[in-house]
């Protein structure tokens, strides 16, 4: 059973009610280098026992591979926990750089079907759309998503990176529990559009990557610090000029860290929970890791209040980071909003 240590918040007028903070678990199998299976499966129930209940994962993230070490897991727990899940993005395995996105309802059809299997559960409790296909009208697939509800194969629909004006149209269709995307000290740019309409409309924020990759944390500060096979590397905040510009940036968060005896890490977390205040709707980060002890530093940061002397030296970081999130940023909404 858990332990909770953190406040609840709902996804959603009707979505589930989760802990205040969720697991990212990409990394225990996907994108971020070698991980330890033992320590992974040491995390999920660490996690469980500090209140965490939303875990994330996508059928993109090691073309299954997550999915499936989740099962056990969920399995175990499955009336404690809301798993999340993804379709829309493939990643071919023999060429990790290339994305293809489809939105397509027969696409959907075998991607829900295929993750449940993977999952061994006979409803996922989150469901995202994860990249958005301007080929598809975006009612077309949210309708075959509410489909899925329908059926009993999803109890809740999410989007990943879309507008503003891509979240109404997908709402007037069906209640949309939860938009994710990235938000942290280095990426606000849902601040503008995506922020209000998702608050106007009752939605959830899960804000992805809230600790810039692990950037924001100081576990390393240039690509060359990071394993041959981690994707991290093809990210232009972390390469070259941009990694030294940045990793300026990150000594202003330590100030802040060390005045509040906190680590850069729960100082990135604090504030996008402070984004909750801010923006007037449910923000939930989702960091990720494979190992129990972030676990503890990361879900004590929801105990952490800024101060307004703080939030004054973090408030400029966003508008002097070097680089673009991703190499092609067409595989986000930015280009579209």
């Amino acid at each position: 059973m858990t332990t909770t240590t953190l406040p609840t918040v709902r996804l959603g007028a009707h979505g589930p009610e989760v802990g205040g903070q969720g697991l990212g678990c990409m990394g225990m199998s996907f994108a971020y280098g070698p991980a330890d299976a033992g320590e992974s499966r040491a995390t999920l129930e660490r996690a469980l026992e500090r209140g965490v209940t939303l875990f994330d994962t996508a059928d993109a993230y090691g073309d299954g591979d997550n999915e499936r070490f989740l099962a056990p897991f969920v399995r175990a727990h499955r009336d404690e926990l809301v798993i999340a899940t993804k379709f829309g993005l493939s990643i071919p395995p023999d060429d990790p750089a290339r994305r293809i996105i489809r939105n397509d309802p027969p696409y959907l059809r075998r991607a829900v079907e295929a993750s449940l299997q993977r999952l061994g559960t006979d409803v996922i409790d989150l469901y995202y759309m994860h990249r958005r296909d301007p080929r598809v009208p975006v009612e077309e697939t949210v309708g075959a998503m509410a489909e899925l509800v329908r059926e009993g194969k999803v109890k809740h629909l999410g989007l990943s990176e879309v507008t503003a004006g891509e979240l109404r149209a997908a709402h007037a269709v069906h209640p949309i529990a939860a938009v994710q995307s990235e938000w942290s000290l280095f990426s606000r740019d849902i601040e503008r559009n995506v922020a209000p309409a998702a608050a106007a409309l009752g939605v959830a924020l899960v804000a992805y990557s809230p600790l810039g990759r692990g950037f924001l944390t100081g576990s390393f500060a240039r690509a060359e610090d990071l394993t041959p096979d981690d994707f991290r590397r093809r990210q232009p905040r972390y390469t070259g000029d941009n990694a030294a510009a940045n990793a300026v940036l990150v000594d202003r968060v330590r100030e802040v860290a060390a005045r509040r005896d906190a680590t850069p890490g729960q100082v990135a977390l604090a504030w996008v929970h402070h984004r909750q205040t801010v923006h007037g709707l449910p923000v939930i980060p989702l960091p990720g890791t494979s190992k129990p002890g972030r676990v503890d530093e990361n879900t004590a940061a929801a105990r952490l209040t800024l101060t307004e002397e703080d939030l004054a030296v973090l408030e400029p970081l966003a508008s002097l980071v070097a680089g673009d999130r991703y190499a092609d940023m067409a595989f986000t909404s930015a280009g579209r909003e």
